[in-house]
Parts: structure tokens; C-alpha cells; sequence
């Protein structure tokens, strides 16, 4: 029985508001794999836009684990980004949870999903991957130029909270 992580709203809160997203909503957020996997690879999101980083956290995996939808929300794509199958899943507040790569999709695009709703199963070959097999798990509001990542793991408690300073004086 997978249980559902609740998200301090607090937590939310930064992640939204910090980011000048969307206001927030309190949503349930869980892991995309059960039991709850070790981050392979942790989220590097660069200074700036066009420069390299890891826009997401790679969650060791076992080839053909089963995949979660991480929060409720509508399918916003199943299918093929380069040489990889991709499911991405757009949640009322305005974020995109992304889950690559995916072997043998079991929603369609426009399905709405629930926290925990069988997205597929986990394919081998990610590259960069130090486990037999990991899941790119990737958070963003918008999409193209104008995308904005986030640390995934912010959704379910589990990444560092980095406060910055008021700008507005003493």
C-alpha cells in the first residue's frame, strides 16, 4: 500500500512564490517509485539558462519498476523526446511533473491521474545512470524558452531549502 506524502504548504509555498510561480494550492505529492528510492543523481539546474546541468534528480531504480504519477493532474504528453519515451503530467497548480524513461506507457495523453496512478514502468538505459537502471524525475512551470526548473524533490520534503536575503533593507 503506497502511502501519500502531504506537502507542508509552507514548503510549497517556497518553491512557488520564490520562483514567482503560480500561487500555491495544497496538493499531495509522493515518490514516483515505491519503496522510496536513493536520488542517483541530485537536480543542477545552471546560472544561467543555456548553460549545462541535470534540470531534474535521477531516482535509482530496477529495470521495469513501476512509475507514479507524483501529484494529481492532467497527461500533458506520452511519447518519444529523442531516443527515450517521456510522460510529463501538468497538476492544477500550474506545475509539470516530467518521468523518463518509460517503457510501456499505461496512460494517454489527457488522462487525468490521481497522486500514485501507474504511469509505466522504468526502462534501462538512462544515460549517466550509476544504478542498473534510474528514473529522470523533472519539476517545471512552463514550457520552451520560458521554463522555469525546480528541484523535484521539493515535493515530497526531501531537498534543501535554501532561504535568500530580504532585499528590501534592514
Amino acid at each position: 500500500m503506497r502511502t501519500v506524502t502531504r506537502t507542508s504548504l509552507a514548503a510549497l509555498a517556497v518553491l512557488l512564490v520564490g520562483a514567482g510561480a503560480p500561487s500555491a494550492t495544497a496538493l499531495d505529492y509522493d515518490w514516483p517509485l515505491d519503496p522510496r528510492p536513493s536520488v542517483a543523481r541530485p537536480f543542477a539546474n545552471p546560472q544561467k539558462r543555456w548553460q549545462p546541468g541535470h534540470r531534474g534528480a535521477d531516482l535509482a531504480a530496477a529495470p521495469g519498476q513501476a512509475v507514479y504519477a507524483a501529484g494529481a493532474g492532467r497527461v500533458n504528453h506520452v511519447g518519444r523526446v529523442d531516443d527515450r519515451v517521456v510522460i510529463s503530467v501538468l497538476h492544477p497548480n500550474g506545475l509539470l511533473t516530467t518521468y523518463e524513461p518509460i517503457d510501456g506507457p499505461l496512460v494517454q495523453e489527457g488522462d487525468q491521474v490521481g497522486t500514485g496512478t501507474a504511469l509505466g514502468r522504468v526502462a534501462a538505459g538512462h544515460e549517466g545512470c550509476p544504478a542498473s537502471a534510474c528514473l529522470h524525475w523533472g519539476l517545471r512551470r512552463g514550457s520552451g524558452h520560458a521554463a522555469e526548473y525546480f528541484n523535484p524533490l521539493l515535493l515530497v520534503g526531501a531537498a534543501p531549502v535554501r532561504l535568500l536575503p530580504d532585499a528590501g533593507g534592514a
